[in-house]
């Protein structure tokens, strides 16, 4: 094809490429700004304390619904500490932090993260637990758009 400019089925292909590129780095860095984390399916979760993604204007997400507790596989975060998480969009602090004094976590917890599970127990209540018998309880920090601490 001469004299269209370059047009056809190659510029076609390579224009559908470039969009579909396109399309799913979008969809990376809209995961990523989110912070949602799918290793070991856990939904919901952020990967460690960033504040990636949060701003002054931004809302946080309405709070779940109290009728029933929900359960979700969750990576804690917990290399300075057990201390804050966030939980679907929402940033909770524990109601009491745990540390070995140094910040990092206490003896016996995974560095630097815990697998196990997080139950939305209340629309301000998330609790922690895993198979070496830790439990953790969470208060939400209601308006909060980041993280308190930001660990390195």
């Amino acid at each position: 094809m001469t004299g269209m400019g370059g047009t056809g089925p190659r510029l076609a292909a390579s224009a559908t490429g470039r969009v579909v590129a396109c399309a799913a780095a979008g969809l990376l860095v809209t995961a990523c700004a989110s912070g949602a984390y799918s290793a070991a399916g856990s939904a919901g979760q952020q990967a460690g304390p960033t504040n990636a993604g949060a701003t002054a204007a931004s809302a946080p997400p309405p709070a779940p619904s109290a009728s029933a507790a929900s359960s979700m596989p969750y990576n804690l975060y917990t290399h300075c500490g057990i201390d804050e998480a966030r939980i679907n969009g929402r940033f909770y602090e524990a109601a009491k932090p745990l540390s070995d004094g140094n910040s990092n976590p206490p003896p016996g917890w995974g560095n630097p993260y815990q697998r196990g599970t997080m139950t939305l127990a209340s629309p301000s209540e998330a609790v922690f637990t895993d198979s070496a018998g830790h439990r953790v309880v969470f208060k939400v920090r209601a308006g909060a758009t980041g993280f308190k601490h930001v660990c390195g």
